[in-house]
């Protein structure tokens, strides 16, 4: 394997790669990209039913003139992009098992591809989301968008170490994806995304504070929702983002020259 060619000299195959990723993906489907969109629509449908209908949720003060939908929907978008993101980078390596077998490429390259794929995809889904809220009168602040985005990188950068992460060990140990889907389900509803992080308590409010993903949802309500603007925290979070995606890529490289046993 070529552990140590660079990226840039492999751009046009990781294109490839992701262009294939994201056709691969609608083969056979008679709807084709309209499921990525109906499929989390369908859930922030449900948990906004079940939050304000059944538990009477609602939005802290400082969220003046948002509803719940709003709320929910800012930040499950991109959780659901992140987690996508990981799966299916986590997956990369043992799906293209033969390609790997046979040809010199770095495997790294069908982690990024997998995760690029399903950036651009939920992107995509998640402007759809912001421009039916803006239309139907949410209180959305469009100056936030470009900073959304920008949050955006480094947050996708960790799903992109976690899922190198991931992806290794899945090489190796079959049992990872299981766990994987049941520690997802877990992060989920420690990560304030259908509520927000004041309405934790206290006792508890500096530990899931801790989870990085707290701080991505937190920060996307406040750029779209209430304060457009970046703070110093977000340099933090990409700073911790980038090292954890080097680290993520050097347990990936460290472990890659056993795959060809496993797979």
């Amino acid at each position: 394997m070529m552990r140590s060619a660079s990226l840039s000299s492999h751009r046009w195959l990781l294109y490839e790669l992701t262009r294939r990723e994201i056709s691969n993906r609608y083969a056979g489907s008679v709807s084709g990209i309209a499921w990525t969109f109906l499929h989390p629509l369908a859930q922030l449908a449900i948990y906004a039913f079940v939050f304000t209908q059944i538990f009477r949720a609602g939005v802290p003060p400082s969220y003046s003139g948002i509803t719940y939908t709003a709320f929910v929907a800012v930040a499950l978008w991109p959780w659901i992009m992140f987690s996508e993101s990981v799966l299916r980078g986590m997956a990369a390596v043992a799906a293209n098992a033969g390609l790997i077998r046979k040809v010199a490429l770095p495997s790294e390259l069908f982690v990024y591809a997998s995760v690029i794929a399903c950036c651009a995809i939920h992107l995509a889904g998640f402007m759809v989301v912001l421009a039916v809220l803006f239309a139907t009168g949410e209180n959305l602040h469009l100056a936030g968008l470009p900073f959304a985005i920008l949050l955006l990188a480094p947050y996708m950068l960790f799903a992109a170490a976690v899922a190198l992460v991931l992806a290794a060990l899945q090489t190796l140990l079959k049992d990872v994806e299981q766990a994987t889907g049941i520690v997802l389900s877990l992060v989920f509803y420690a990560t304030p995304i259908l509520y927000p992080l004041t309405f934790v308590p206290e006792k508890w409010r500096s530990m899931v504070a801790c989870n990085p993903l707290a701080y991505f949802s937190e920060r996307l309500r406040d750029v779209l929702l209430s304060h457009p603007a970046f703070v110093a925290g977000d340099a933090v979070a990409l700073v911790a983002s980038l090292a954890a995606f080097a680290a993520g890529l050097w347990v990936f490289r460290r472990l890659a020259p056993y795959f060809e046993d496993f797979l």
